[in-house]
């Protein structure tokens, strides 16, 4: 670890926590979030949920993108009231990951980092049992879609995971 690394860590007793949930969908972000939330404590910022409770299109890029900067700057304001977020969204680029860390960072939270991954085929079945289900009403997410979203996502390899903290909770 170099020591631009070792300074970028929050070390100590728990504090106040960025969350960022990492993976594509139909990984388990949302699972994992709500087993985390209770835990840390931390309030669960789903930018899909916000989405569809807004009663947005999920599809509609734009709008996706508009909201997600409020909900990082309300995230900022949460973390400097002391209040621990976690940020279930797909985090899918490391340049949107390291702007997430290094501005908690810079309120002196600790952050982690939880990446979720699954085959995918079972991404592709996940998604299919879900549209099927009713539970995702908005999409169905098609395997067009995994395929082209394997190829723009950004997994986080072993040098990036040194730049986060060490997760407070096990679930």
């Amino acid at each position: 670890m170099t020591s631009d690394q070792t300074d970028d860590l929050v070390t100590g007793p728990p504090q106040t926590r960025l969350v960022l949930i990492c993976g594509l969908p139909a990984s388990g972000k949302s699972t994992l979030a709500r087993q985390l939330a209770p835990k840390i404590p931390a309030i669960r910022l789903d930018k899909d949920g916000w989405v569809t409770q807004l009663g947005a299109d999920v599809w509609d890029d734009e709008f996706r993108v508009r909201l997600e900067r409020r909900l990082w700057a309300l995230t900022q304001e949460l973390l400097a009231r002391g209040q621990s977020v976690i940020l279930e969204w797909g985090h899918w680029a490391r340049v949107e990951r390291d702007e997430k860390r290094l501005g908690a960072r810079a309120l002196g939270v600790g952050v982690e980092l939880h990446y979720l991954h699954a085959p995918l085929e079972e991404l592709i079945g996940r998604a299919d049992r879900r549209t099927t289900s009713g539970e995702w009403t908005a999409l169905p997410i098609t395997r067009a879609h995994f395929e082209e979203w394997s190829t723009i996502f950004q997994p986080p390899d072993e040098q990036e995971f040194l730049l986060f903290d060490k997760p407070v909770v096990e679930v």
